[in-house]
């Protein structure tokens, strides 16, 4: 087709995954483009002026508050007319402060929540501790221990323990607020207390670093289940969007992109070749694992695990060092094919709570603002982005046709394999219409079946208004009525047997 005529693959060119400010660092698509140093400036001075507005209204409300009371009381003698007025002012201030204030309300008030039960730490503050009273997770009572163990080894362990395990129970107070509010707080806390460290290890980056990186796996194993997809958030939404884009509701006739081949996409890389398939496979499987780890910084590292085997498939296809625009779309390919659970949730999770320096430069965060581009390319893939006509497009995503696979030519076995697979996902597509329509059937039998029970219902409510049961009351039987008196044969019984002594 004419409109084909020159291949157009995926290109973004590397200044696109920096810092739209121009620092220098890795920027991401969940904070407008700008690096997590500019982001946290940015919304620093946004809640900070949001703060003032707060502040300023409530002098405001407590002002006009005052004053309506004073002329309420003042106009004592004649209550009916400002009783009206007052009554509107309540409402509107309620509105305005429900409205408003709650921001600050979260910053300056403390919950009435009761936090934690502190960890016992018998004897020196680094000793193990005994186990929970509320039955922690396995999983976050060996990583205290590990990260006491940890500690051991550092003149400040004793002080660094105490303020993570301080932190890490006063979010106990904090779960109202949103998820950016609780990723400040954690963001703040990284930042003080690497500043702190930098002061004590004079300079020493890499052991900075080192401690970090425990002082992360320690508070997000312990705060996992409270900040990974909080319900303030639209998360697991975004979640069941991405999957459906991507394989509807798991049959073949939904809008999905399962379609999308290698071709398309411009992909360098040969599944034929068995090395090549023994990465690509791998690769799917740690954008998978992801999703079981709790900690950002194991987050992570499963995406740059799978980012190094694309990297070696693509390697391994081409005879020499791939690009990065070999990488983006062979990345999108994996994403597509492995369909990875709780995707959104998991990218948000890493970006409002991993150690900043980790996103902002180096391995882990080149792979990991490319997943972010990754995941942004597949939401809005359409048929240019596929070299496809909108036509085409559209009946793939529609499941009304399928690309046709290419057929190998080394062997008349791939050759045949190929046909019967195509056989098969024409098959495969029929079946989703055909199960469509049976689950339609299905819907309209449920709906008359209801229909039909309540006009029984409403048949059976009808019959007995119209024909009430009576109930007449019988007359009890006389004392003097034997069991038997009704028995006509009593004549032809014999008497009674009599009783007879016997000498003993």
């Amino acid at each position: 087709m004419s409109h084909r005529s020159e291949r157009r693959g995926i290109h973004v060119d590397q200044s696109e995954l920096l810092c739209t400010k121009g620092c220098g660092f890795y920027g991401n698509t969940a904070w407008q483009g700008l690096c997590s140093k500019c982001w946290r400036e940015e919304y620093q001075q946004t809640r900070h002026k949001q703060i003032q507005e707060d502040h300023a209204l409530a002098e405001r409300l407590q002002k006009e508050e005052e004053a309506a009371y004073a002329n309420n009381h003042q106009g004592a003698a004649q209550p009916q007319p400002a009783i009206a007025p007052f009554s509107k002012f309540e409402e509107r201030k309620t509105k305005e402060k429900s409205r408003k204030v709650n921001t600050m309300t979260k910053f300056f008030t403390p919950s009435t929540k009761t936090p934690p039960k502190k960890e016992s730490v018998p004897g020196e503050v680094l000793s193990t501790p005994s186990p929970s009273v509320s039955r922690k997770p396995l999983e976050t009572d060996r990583t205290t221990r590990e990260f006491i163990d940890f500690l051991k080894t550092l003149k400040p362990g004793r002080e660094i323990f105490k303020q993570c395990r301080a932190f890490t129970e006063s979010m106990a107070y904090k779960r109202d607020l949103g998820a950016d509010e609780l990723s400040e707080c954690v963001q703040d806390f990284y930042q003080n207390l690497s500043d702190r460290l930098h002061t004590h290890f004079k300079g020493s980056s890499e052991r900075v670093e080192s401690v970090m990186d425990e002082v992360e796996r320690y508070m997000m194993t312990r705060l996992y289940e409270e900040v990974f997809c909080p319900e303030t958030t639209d998360d697991e939404k975004k979640d069941l969007a991405i999957q459906k884009r991507i394989s509807g509701w798991g049959w073949l006739g939904c809008r999905a992109l399962h379609w999308v081949t290698i071709e398309m996409l411009c992909v360098p890389v040969d599944e034929e070749i068995p090395e090549v398939s023994d990465n690509v496979v791998k690769a799917i499987t740690d954008v998978i694992e992801m999703d079981s780890k709790r900690v950002p910084r194991d987050k992570l590292t499963c995406i740059t695990r799978c980012s190094k085997h694309i990297f070696n498939a693509i390697n391994t296809t081409k005879k020499e060092a791939a690009s990065a625009d070999d990488f983006l779309p062979t990345l999108i390919y994996i994403v597509l094919k492995a369909n990875p659970p709780r995707l959104q949730s998991n990218i948000q999770y890493i970006t409002r709570f991993c150690n900043p320096s980790r996103l902002m430069s180096g391995e882990d965060g080149y792979y990991f603002t490319n997943l972010c581009c990754a995941v942004a390319f597949i939401e809005k893939l359409d048929g240019q982005s596929l070299n496809l006509s909108v036509e085409e497009f559209e009946l793939y995503m529609s499941g009304q046709a399928s690309p046709q696979r290419p057929q190998a030519a080394t062997s008349p076995a791939c050759s045949a394999a190929f046909s019967q697979m195509n056989e098969s996902l024409d098959l495969l597509t029929g079946l989703g219409v055909r199960q469509e329509r049976v689950m339609e059937g299905a819907r309209r039998l449920e709906s008359d079946l209801i229909d039909w029970r309540d006009g029984v219902e409403h048949k059976v409510q009808d019959v007995m208004e119209r024909f009430p049961l009576e109930m007449h009351p019988t007359a009890p039987p006389t004392a003097s009525s034997a069991i038997d008196a009704d028995n006509v044969e009593n004549d032809h019984l014999p008497s009674p047997l009599q009783p007879q002594l016997f000498a003993g």
